[in-house]
């Protein structure tokens, strides 16, 4: 057996449950997500791992062992052969959950040093967008999300409001902005009450396409009265959790 000497180790935290995070090792359709249309793997020992790149490069390897959900093992080259043969390199998967979700940590073993360093920007590049996929699964659409926040805060009924932020967002929610500095879902509640009493009839509403990257989700608003005259526009900044409630906004204002 070829002597896999040297060894490239990546980590990285993906802010997703370890079961949202290992089913990328064990389901096509996202496997493919991740990898390219056409890409495959059979997440049991023996079976086929295959992997399309951008440019129809070709990647196969066989699967070594399966631990759901926090390891997988398969073996890893080219169907060119070059620079490392079908067979020739092996790649381990760890994933163990932390407060804010999972590390991965990717050894990728060979059994030369030049092939090693071909594959560094390469795993710094596939870890990236492995994050990005997850995190755009997890957080399904943003935009619905953005309207909910926004219906609370356009909820005149303290119950209901309260019910809504409950289902939204964390215990701990924080929220900034010119007018707030609060902490914690039932001060925030307080404080959206407030503004119903000293702004009667002010609505909130999204303006354009909210934008979301691993978490973090950018969306722009506007305000107006019950005359319907604007009254103030702006951005808010949503951090998400990796159990995907909402856990700080920050409003910033035009």
């Amino acid at each position: 057996m070829t002597v896999l000497a040297h060894q490239l180790d990546r980590t990285l935290v993906i802010e997703a449950p370890q079961a949202a995070v290992f089913r990328y090792f064990t389901d096509n359709d996202r496997w493919a997500a991740w990898w390219g249309a056409g890409s495959t793997i059979d997440a049991r020992p023996g079976g086929r791992v295959y992997v399309r790149h951008p440019g129809g490069v070709e990647s196969v390897g066989e699967v070594l062992k399966v631990d759901p959900p926090s390891r997988i093992v398969f073996t890893y080259g080219f169907v060119s052969g070059t620079p490392v043969p079908p067979g020739g390199s092996r790649v381990t998967i760890v994933l163990e959950p932390v407060a804010r979700g999972t590390r991965v940590r990717l050894v990728h073993e060979f059994a030369e040093a030049s092939a090693r360093d071909q594959h560094v920007q390469g795993w710094r590049y596939q870890l990236s967008l492995f994050a990005n996929v997850v995190a755009n699964e997890l957080h399904g659409d943003v935009n619905a999300l953005v309207d909910r926040w926004f219906a609370a805060w356009n909820e005149g009924n303290d119950d209901a409001r309260t019910r809504q932020l409950t289902a939204l967002a964390s215990r701990g929610v924080t929220m900034r902005d010119r007018f707030s500095a609060v902490e914690g879902l039932d001060e925030l509640t307080l404080h959206i009450g407030a503004a119903h009493r000293f702004m009667p009839g002010l609505r909130i509403e999204r303006t354009g396409d909210a934008r979301h990257c691993q978490g973090t989700v950018v969306a722009g608003w506007s305000a107006h009265g019950a005359d319907n005259q604007p009254r103030g526009r702006g951005t808010n900044v949503f951090t998400l959790g990796a159990d995907g409630r909402i856990e700080s906004v920050t409003g910033l204002w035009e």
